[in-house]
């Protein structure tokens, strides 16, 4: 196996090709193995992937402090090579309810100075709003995050799940590395006008939900059962007829794999992979198993007749129903 690297936009860090998504080790996919988790990150950090990443309000900060305890547990060679993405301003209540976003400058700085202590980090590597506040102009978010690499408490700016207006706005503002949005087989829509501006400017892609929460992995049956606060109990996709459907591409796809000998969550992450090396997947790999299938996708070369079945198995646009509830998608500038 090799471990490409690239750089994250171009004035971003240099990353492996694969990123780490440690959200689903906390909260909103049902119960995870604290002792597994670590033991994934670090086997993960073991096998060269270098980019970490979480949010301030994964689980009310238990993600952060989770990181923050593989990290520091870890060989010191592999946590100096350690990179952080941090998500921020999802404003959340005791209950768990979501309540909006907050993106003003001064709100940017105390959640950076909550999550540089769960870390335990000197510095965050990325640091993002996670969704866009619509009552703060974008150019003031990311200044506030602009000061904080001035102080030395971030290293770059990002940008989460918005959409091309915004990144042109953000980065006339200050230098972007990143971009950080859905992208899959079934979840192509930044090809339209997102990518291109992306590309245009320099930013990179880090793509989350390359297995669209499990749906695309080979690993999800119809007959499963979602405890209610698992995120797929309520999302369209694993709804009804719309999971029937989006199973049956599923199986198309399982075709074109064991064709190639690979499993599906395989073929499905090195399609993400083959769009292009300013594009760096994040698995949710939440056990060792997990992350060993899925690093095995950079063992998968995918050739011009490969690529045509895979799109003929899942046509561009052929999942049944929305990415996130009607409530959620409201607040996706990336929908805009």
């Amino acid at each position: 196996m090799t471990m490409r690297t690239t750089t994250l936009g171009t004035t971003g860090p240099r990353v492996s090709a694969l990123g780490l998504g440690c959200m689903g080790m906390s909260a909103l996919y049902g119960e995870a193995d604290r002792a597994e988790s670590i033991a994934t990150v670090h086997a993960a950090l073991d096998a060269g992937v270098t980019l970490l990443d979480t949010g301030d309000f994964y689980a009310m900060g238990h993600n952060e402090m989770l990181v923050g305890e593989a990290l520091r547990t870890a060989p010191a060679a592999a946590r100096d090579k350690a990179l952080v993405s941090v998500k921020f301003g999802a404003l959340r209540d005791p209950d768990g309810n979501w309540s909006g976003y907050d993106g003003r400058p001064a709100a940017v700085k105390n959640f950076a100075a909550y999550s540089l202590q769960r870390l335990g980090v000197d510095h965050i590597d990325v640091y993002r709003i996670a969704r866009l506040d619509p009552d703060v102009p974008i150019e003031e978010t990311v200044g506030a995050i602009a000061e904080l690499i001035e102080k030395g408490h971030v290293r770059h700016v990002g940008l989460s799940e918005v959409g091309a207006d915004t990144v042109r706005r953000a980065a006339a503002t200050v230098p972007v590395a990143d971009l950080q949005i859905e992208y899959s087989l079934i979840s192509r829509g930044i090809e339209r006008e997102i990518l291109p501006a992306t590309r245009e400017l320099g930013i990179a892609v880090t793509a989350y939900g390359v297995l669209s929460r499990g749906l695309i992995s080979g690993h999800f049956t119809r007959d499963r059962q979602l405890a209610p606060t698992d995120f797929r109990a309520h999302s369209p996709r694993f709804q009804g007829e719309n999971l029937q459907h989006n199973l049956n591409l599923v199986e198309a796809l399982r075709e074109v794999a064991d064709g190639k000998g690979v499993s599906v969550a395989q073929i499905a992450i090195a399609w993400v992979l083959s769009r292009g090396e300013d594009i760096v997947p994040l698995i949710g790999a939440r056990t060792r198993e997990r992350l060993d299938e899925a690093l095995g996708a950079l063992d998968v070369t995918l050739d011009a007749a490969d690529l045509a079945a895979i799109e003929e198995a899942v046509p561009a646009d052929a999942a049944a129903g929305e990415r996130y509830p009607r409530a959620q998608m409201a607040h996706l500038d990336s929908e805009r």
